[in-house]
This record gives C-alpha cells, structure tokens and sequence, in this order.
C-alpha cells in the first residue's frame, strides 16, 4: 500500500483549512480565531516544541498568529488583483510578508498589518510559469527531481543533479520551452537526493524472493517477521508492487521456523495487519491468547480467515524436520500465506507455517510460530499503534462528550453523534495512516461532498480522500478533500447531536481532544 502524502497544493489548502477566520481582514477576525499553546495536546506541544526548536512561549505567539494568517492572506489577494506577488510567513511565524509589484499594493498591506515586499513577478505570473513546466512534464529527465513555485525568492525553482555533460544539456532543454527561462523566472537548484516513492509495510500483504512467494508476519522497527521457511538470510526481497524491500536478515528452518527481513529507505513498517477488506487492523501488542480463543489469519492467497486456538506447544514433523513449539489453529491457511499474519483480537499472535488440510478442506489445520519468541531472539520490537481496543475518543470542547457510533452499530452509512464518554468500542478511534477507524469502517464524508452539512459517517475502507482527516494543532479534526471541519450540528451540546462538515470557524462545537 502506498503512503499518501499531500501534494503542495493540498498543503496549502490545508493550512487554509486550519484557519478559525474566513475572508475578513485581520482587525475584523473574531475572538474565537486565537489560539495558544494551552489549546494544543501535551503530547503535540512537546514534539512541536523539540523540532522546532523554540519554547512554549514562542509557539503560543506562533499559534495565535498561524489560525489569523490564511483569512488576511485570502483578503489582500483579493484586494491585489494582479500585483499579488504571493504570502508566505516570517521564521519564527508570527508576521505575514506579502509579495506586491507596485507602491500602491505595498501600502494596502502595511494598513493590513502584514509586510510587504516589493518583487517583480505576480503569483500570476509565477503559476503560469509553473503550468507551462507542468505541461512539459514527460520531457523532464531523471536528472529532473521536482520544481515548485519558491514566493519567498519570486522564482520558480526547478530542483536537479547538477551532473554535467548531457544531463546539464537535459536540463537545461526541459526549463527552455517555458517563458521563465527567457525572463529569469526559473532558478535550476543543485538536488543530491532523487525523489523516491515510499511504501508501507503490511502484515497479510504479499513479498517475493527467489521466484517465489510468502506473505508479511507483523511489522517490527527496521522490517517485519515472516515464516524461515520463506528464504535463507541474505536473500532480497521484493514487495507487492515489484519494488526492491530488503533483505532476510536471519532465518532458521526446521527446528523452529522464523525469520525476519531488514526493509529499505523506500518501506515504512506500520503496526497494521490487512483484513482484505478494505481495512487494516491496527496491532496492539503481543500478549498471547488462550486454548479457544478466536483466532484470524490474514495472508495473500486466501485472504483473511478466523477460528479458534486449538493447541499449544505442538512438535510439527515436516518432511524437512521437526518445528518445536508451535501453535495449532483451524483457521484455514493456503500455499503462499505462509509467514503471513495470526492475530487475536488486536494481539500479534504469530506467523503462519504450515497446512494440514487448506481452506478447501472441511476440517483445516494451520500451524503457526508464535511471536513472541521470535523478537526475543532477534532483539526486535514490535510495531504497535493501539488497536481498537486501545483506541481513543474524541471529547468535544464544547460540551465534554464523546464522539460516538449509535447503538455501536457499525454499518455503512450511519453518521456519527455526540454521546457521554463512556470507553465503549463505539468511541474508541484509531489513526490508521490519515485514516480514522472505528469497528473496521473509516470515517468518512458522505458521497464525497465538499458542501456545508455533509453528514459525517462510517463508510469500508476504500482509500478515497474522503475518509482522510487530520487533527490540528488547534484541535480542529480537518478534511483534507473538502478542507472544512468536524462540526456538531446546530452547535446542540445534548447527546445525540448528529456531526456534519462545516466551514472551519474556530468555534467550540468545532474543537476536539484526542484522548
């Protein structure tokens, strides 16, 4: 699965949609729109504070001017028309600089209150220049590593392997169809690192060695577990898409059967395991489940399949030799899920090893290596993100409660309400990625709307943008498609009150606490 980042433009509208005032200039922004490091999570504030480097004060004045800047930005863009030459803030984000072409838009932003600064390029300009390379794109050689619109130097810089020879002469051809190589709008930048895709890794999820095929255990710091029987050390590794992964670091087969591959730069390993339904299920820990406990499987070839443990601490003798110490479920398992993920609940139980019997067998039996000892031997830890049982709520500054799934019923379709905290699963979110998800589902924005009382639901993971949020520092719960927030309807402080998308505006039906 890939990692989704936002593009620039995303960014920025972001940003937008992290303001609390909406079109006004910044003498008229509301009371609401002030924001200090005590609106900010303990946790959030800590980490802010340590890589940006500053103190508590200094972001508190950060804060309280970021939620103000994006409305006066808006209303001086208008109010420039063609001399608006773009905005971005000063270091330590407490003042507006805004770029302007003539005297009389200089002006207009010193009355504002923010800075202006004289360039010789409109935003107009500058976008259109940037258009222009865009359009040329598939011309852009792999010494091209990526270009962007830079207001600060009122340029648009295209960022590239200096190299020489015919990858300068390349370069150089790619800038030369755009207007902006003509009047010095384009800076060519010196880029030692080449853009590269990054990629999760995903217990269930597919992996290939040797001509051959075996499915991701659990995700542990620098890689995952998998079954010893899928490789010897030393040999690479593929992933789902082809893409080089890694490489087995170590892996012991018969006796025991375990193993675990050390990822590359390009793989991210995340605590999740693949339900193949759209949906991840988020690892908790590796506390081990008792004889009868439900027990599920998630592998390429069969998918996700559930049943109960039936023994411990079982000798397998394959015909390659005995495995000691193994577990015996009747969740079924076929060739290729071997290594794949067993899972109890949200705790990592094993890696899948063998069949006595697959899913087309009215009696299965799948044998799995338990976790546990394999981290200790290797010294790995294990990814873990909370699971659902571990999840958290989140509580409304408005009125105490909890954002809640009626009568915990977790179909598709039902829109979120307001209810008193109570710690029931029907109140318990996960972060899975920009991802939240409750009981399997996302929380989405219906039908994709990007209009004002859009309800809030739970909908299957689907990857669309919909069902992609982020909680602000502000504790504004934002949607990225439709960059508005998380509100309760008719500000109704009563439990029941159904959520729905609404302009961000700073209010308190707007503000949550994950926790």
């Amino acid at each position: 699965m890939t990692r989704k980042f936002p593009t620039l433009s995303t960014l920025t509208a972001l940003c937008a949609g992290l303001a609390t005032a909406h079109g006004l200039p910044a003498e008229a922004a509301p009371a609401a729109a002030s924001v200090s490091a005590m609106d900010v999570s303990p946790e959030l504030l800590s980490v802010m504070r340590r890589d940006l480097k500053v103190s508590e004060e200094q972001l508190s004045r950060r804060l309280a001017f970021e939620a103000k800047a994006p409305a006066l930005e808006k209303t001086l863009r208008e109010e420039l028309g063609g001399s608006f030459g773009g905005a971005w803030l000063n270091a330590d984000g407490t003042q507006l600089i805004v770029g302007v072409t003539d005297e009389a838009g200089a002006e207009r932003v010193r009355r504002a209150g923010a800075e202006p600064r004289r360039v010789a390029r409109s935003q107009a300009h500058l976008d259109a220049v940037m258009a222009e390379l865009n359009a040329n794109a598939k011309n852009a050689g792999p010494s091209i590593h990526f270009w962007q619109v830079d207001v600060a130097t009122n340029s648009v810089v295209v960022h590239a392997d200096s190299g020489s020879g015919m990858s300068k002469l390349r370069n150089e051809a790619f800038v030369a169809q755009s207007r902006g190589a003509k009047d010095g709008t384009i800076r060519i930048v010196e880029s030692t690192q080449a853009p590269q895709l990054a990629y999760d890794v995903r217990g269930g999820d597919p992996y290939y060695f040797s001509n051959a095929r075996c499915s991701v255990g659990f995700s542990v710091n620098g890689g995952f577990v998998t079954a010893g029987h899928c490789g010897g050390a030393g040999t690479a590794t593929s992933g789902h898409n082809g893409v080089a992964m890694g490489t087995i670091r170590a892996s012991t087969f018969p006796t025991n059967d375990w193993g675990w591959v050390a990822t590359n730069g390009s793989w991210t390993p995340q605590p999740w395991v693949y339900s193949y339904n759209n949906a991840n299920v988020t690892v908790a820990g590796s506390q081990e489940a008792g004889i009868g406990a439900s027990i599920c499987r998630s592998g390429y070839t069969t998918g996700w399949r559930c049943g109960t443990l039936v023994a411990k601490n079982i000798t397998v003798n394959y015909s390659n030799g005995p495995v000691y110490g193994m577990s015996h479920t009747n969740a079924c398992a076929n060739p290729g899920d071997s290594g794949g993920s067993v899972i109890s609940g949200t705790q990592a139980q094993g890696v899948t090893s063998g069949i006595a019997g697959g899913c087309e067998s009215s009696s299965p039996q799948t044998f799995f290596q338990p976790i546990n000892p394999i981290l200790s031997t290797y010294g790995l830890t294990l990814r873990t993100g909370g699971g659902s049982s571990g999840g958290k709520g989140f509580v409304s500054r408005l009125n105490g409660k909890c954002i809640d799934v009626p009568n915990s019923n977790f179909s598709d379709g039902v829109q979120l309400q307001m209810w008193d905290c109570n710690g029931t699963n029907a109140q318990k979110f996960t972060w899975v990625g920009s991802t939240l998800q409750i009981g399997g589902k996302c929380v989405d924005v219906a039908n994709a709307s990007t209009a004002n009382g859009t309800p809030i639901q739970l909908v299957s993971c689907n990857g669309n943008r919909a069902q992609d949020f982020v909680l602000s520092g502000a504790g504004d719960l934002v949607s990225y498609l439709a960059n508005k927030c998380v509100d309760i309807v008719g500000v109704n402080s009563a439990s029941g009150a159904k959520l729905h998308l609404w302009d961000c505006n700073g209010a308190a039906n707007q503000k949550w606490d994950y926790r």
